[in-house]
C-alpha cells in the first residue's frame, strides 16, 4: 500500500504528513498522531492497519524536521508541549490537512494518537475540535488545559498500561475528574502489569524499563479502536 505525502505547515513552520489511502470510499477519515520520535515505521504500520480497516489515515508531523535520536526528539518535544495553545494550534494544523483533502471531504473525522500523538489526540478533544472519536495509546493525560463544561465534543477512549510509570494513578484519576467535570463520554481501559509503548512490538528492544510490549494488551486495545469506531459511525 503507497504512502502519500501531504506537505502543509503550521504558520511558518513546513510539517510533512504522510497518508494512506483504503481501496474504496473511507468510512471516515483518522488523523494518527505519533509517538515522540515523530513518523516512523510503527507508525506507518498503524496508518496501514487503519487503511486495511477501510479509514483514510494521515500522519501527522509535530517538528518539520527528521528525528536523529530519542534525545533529539525530548529536545524537540519540550518547547512544543510548553504552551498549551501552541501545542493546540500545530495540532490542528494537522487536523486541518486532513480534513482539506479532497478525499476527506464529507466523512466523519477521528484522532487516534500514541504515547506523545495519545496525549494529542486528547488535547484535540479538550480543545473542542470536530472529532467522532478520539483514541489514546498509553499516551499521557496531563494537560496544561484542562476542558471546560460541553467543551469536549468527541467520544473518548483510552487504552492504558496499569504499570505505565510515565502515567501514574493520580495522573488517571485526575483525568477520569477532568473527563466528569466536562462532561464528556468517555471510555478508559486499563491493563495490569502492562507499560508504558504496550503497542510496539519494538519496545523490548529498547532497554528502557519504563516501556515493553504486550500482545495481549496490543490485541485487546486494537479491537476497542475498532468497536468503538463502528459504534460512533453508526449513531
Amino acid at each position: 500500500m503507497a504512502v502519500e505525502q501531504v506537505d502543509y505547515s503550521d504558520g511558518d513552520v513546513p510539517l510533512t504528513g504522510f497518508l494512506m489511502k483504503p481501496e474504496g470510499r473511507p468510512r471516515a477519515a483518522v488523523l494518527v498522531l505519533p509517538t515522540i520520535a515523530n513518523c516512523n515505521t510503527p507508525m506507518i504500520r498503524r496508518a496501514h492497519m487503519l487503511a486495511q480497516a477501510g479509514y483514510l489515515a494521515m500522519i501527522a508531523d509535530f517538528y518539520g524536521v527528521q528525528v536523529r535520536d530519542f534525545d533529539h526528539a525530548r529536545e524537540l518535544a519540550g518547547p512544543l508541549r510548553s504552551c498549551a495553545e501552541g501545542y493546540r494550534q500545530r495540532l490542528r494544523a494537522g487536523l486541518a490537512a486532513l480534513t482539506g483533502l479532497p478525499e476527506a471531504q464529507a466523512l466523519p473525522v477521528a484522532a487516534v494518537g500514541y504515547c506523545m500523538g495519545g496525549q494529542a489526540a486528547l488535547e484535540l478533544a479538550r480543545d473542542g475540535a470536530d472529532l467522532v472519536l478520539a483514541a489514546s495509546f498509553h499516551g499521557l493525560l496531563d494537560t496544561q488545559a484542562p476542558a471546560s463544561p460541553g467543551a469536549i465534543k468527541a467520544r473518548i477512549l483510552v487504552c492504558h498500561g496499569d504499570a505505565d510509570p510515565m502515567v501514574p494513578r493520580s495522573q488517571v484519576l485526575a483525568f477520569w475528574e477532568e473527563m466528569d467535570a466536562a462532561g464528556a463520554n468517555w471510555h478508559f481501559h486499563s491493563y495490569s502489569g502492562v507499560r508504558h509503548g504496550f503497542t510496539d512490538p519494538g519496545s523490548d528492544e529498547r532497554g528502557m524499563a519504563a516501556i515493553g510490549y504486550d500482545a495481549s494488551a496490543d490485541r485487546q486495545s486494537w479491537a476497542a479502536l475498532m468497536e468503538l469506531l463502528d459504534e460512533v459511525l453508526a449513531a
